[in-house]
């Protein structure tokens, strides 16, 4: 079967990059009937010299467009427009357009490539298994079913284990927050709790607003809740509340989400002035902020901080944490602060929604923090990760490339890096990256809209530092290689 015919016209003085040019133009052939079902595409080393591209652009391009679903490839035979999406194409909207969550989506969707045995994988978000306390946990759950018999196989309240509510009480309380017992709702993980929140508060279309980039999970709720999302930009210091103010004004949003404490992806703290003025600013609008701390106990620096809850007078805040992060990730065990009014609106979505959190793992939970094992735990994890974190900073000074940016994150578990603006894009890179199997989560992941073509995020938490080590220095020459080859395609263009 002879290649199909591309008309492909790019624009070498544009901002965006090739490869997503050439995904573009392949994609519009495609959705427009153009290219049929079952064509073949040209190889890739065919159309890179045809179009005076390096070839790792064409290869990108191609493996994006497999992961939408618009391409296949078969063995030993070439790329071929994909059946089942081009036979439907005509039934079907436009897809959004370049720069909205199509791109995203297709991003995530090559990244299961990082799933591949033997990868460096720093594209997670929790962290390492060794970090688990499974010794004390099956110690616990036996404990527990010898004490409490079925009754800890029973149904819970909706609100929670008892005994497990008043011990977050007593430990929010601890960090400033005025808070009862009701006040307290146990959640499937901070997951749910979020989850949680934006069907209670938000209707079909409404608006939230957020910081950009912001926590991928956010985003993804958001999207099956039927919510807009906003992301106001940041600067080191978390969202900028000019932006924030200027979102509020204009877009009337019903919810504020951020993430005050070593946030996820950037890693940024807020400081003490930036938190009050953000709880004022919700207050003067009486807009309800859903605070999210999941890696607040992950200090390496600093004095700690006031979560916004214990700087909130008007009950603005919804307070959210959990001990995935800090303890056991699979036993998915959260909560949520309230007050009044929010609480009980709370407790009703959370009883339709699955009854119940597993009594079984709240009492579990509730009986490693009797036993002091989390305040263990955290003692040990900051030594382990702050030891991580230097490992990290000297692997990105030695291999990282030169003009590559990030800031020494005083927590959490992630580095958050801006690759040369002139050089290839972090999707090219984490392309070229699992060829020396390596990875990384890429920053388009991140935003709301626009953003993060050089951005990647890495958590150096999951590895030791001779790891971190090796990976560091794979990414750094994979990038390396695409600033070679795109020097050769322009000697070549030059000839």
């Amino acid at each position: 079967m002879p290649n199909a015919s591309l008309n492909i016209k790019l624009q070498r003085e544009s901002e965006e990059p090739l490869y997503r040019q050439l995904i573009q133009q392949i994609r519009a052939q495609i959705d427009g009937g153009d290219l049929t079902a079952g064509a073949r595409l040209p190889a890739s080393r065919s159309l890179a010299r045809q179009l005076n591209l390096s070839r790792i652009s064409v290869v990108n391009a191609y493996s994006e467009l497999r992961a939408a679903g618009y391409l296949s490839a078969q063995a030993g035979r070439g790329t071929f427009v994909a059946r089942d999406r081009a036979s439907s194409q005509a039934a079907q909207p436009q897809p959004p357009a370049p720069g909205t969550r199509q791109r995203a989506t297709s991003i995530r969707q090559m990244m299961r490539l990082a799933r591949r045995p033997g990868v460096i994988d720093f594209s997670g978000g929790a962290p390492p298994s060794e970090f688990f306390p499974v010794r004390y946990l099956q110690e616990a759950i036996n404990q527990v079913i010898e004490r409490d018999g079925a009754e800890a196989l029973a149904y819970e309240a909706p609100e929670g284990y008892g005994p497990l509510r008043a011990a977050v009480r007593d430990y929010v309380r601890a960090i400033g927050i005025d808070c009862r017992v009701e006040d307290v709702l146990i959640t499937g993980g901070a997951q749910q709790a979020i989850d949680l929140v934006l069907q209670s508060l938000l209707r079909d279309g409404d608006t939230l607003v957020t910081a950009d980039p912001t926590y991928l999970g956010i985003i993804d709720i958001a999207e099956a809740r039927r919510a807009q999302i906003h992301g106001a930009p940041i600067d080191e210091d978390g969202i900028r509340i000019d932006a924030l103010e200027n979102a509020l004004n204009h877009l009337r949003p019903r919810l504020i989400y951020v993430m005050p404490s070593y946030q996820n992806p950037t890693g940024h703290l807020m400081p003490l002035h930036r938190r009050r003025q953000l709880v004022r600013l919700a207050a003067r609008h009486r807009i309800p902020i859903l605070e999210d701390e999941v890696y607040r106990e992950f200090r390496y620096d600093g004095d700690e901080l006031p979560p916004l809850k214990a700087l909130d007078e008007s009950g603005i805040v919804i307070h959210t944490n959990a001990f995935t992060k800090v303890l056991l990730p699979g036993i998915r065990i959260g909560y949520l602060v309230a007050d009044g009014p929010y609480q009980e609106r709370l407790a009703r979505v959370k009883q339709a929604a699955d009854i119940s959190t597993p009594g079984l793992n709240q009492r579990a939970i509730h009986l490693l923090l009797e036993r002091g094992v989390l305040a263990k735990q955290l003692e040990r994890n900051r030594l382990e990760l702050r030891r991580r974190r230097v490992a990290a900073l000297a692997a990105a000074q030695r291999y990282l490339p030169a003009g590559s940016r990030w800031t020494a994150p005083g927590g959490g578990l992630f580095l958050w890096v801006e690759l040369p603006a002139a050089g290839p894009s972090a999707a090219e890179t984490f392309i070229a990256g699992i060829g020396r199997d390596v990875a990384f989560a890429i920053g388009r992941l991140f935003y709301t809209g626009e953003g993060g073509e050089q951005a990647m995020r890495l958590n150096f938490g999951i590895h030791q530092p001779a790891v971190i080590e090796e990976g560091f220095r794979r990414i750094g020459a994979a990038w390396a290689a695409l600033v070679e080859e795109y020097g050769d395609v322009e000697r070549r263009a030059v000839l």
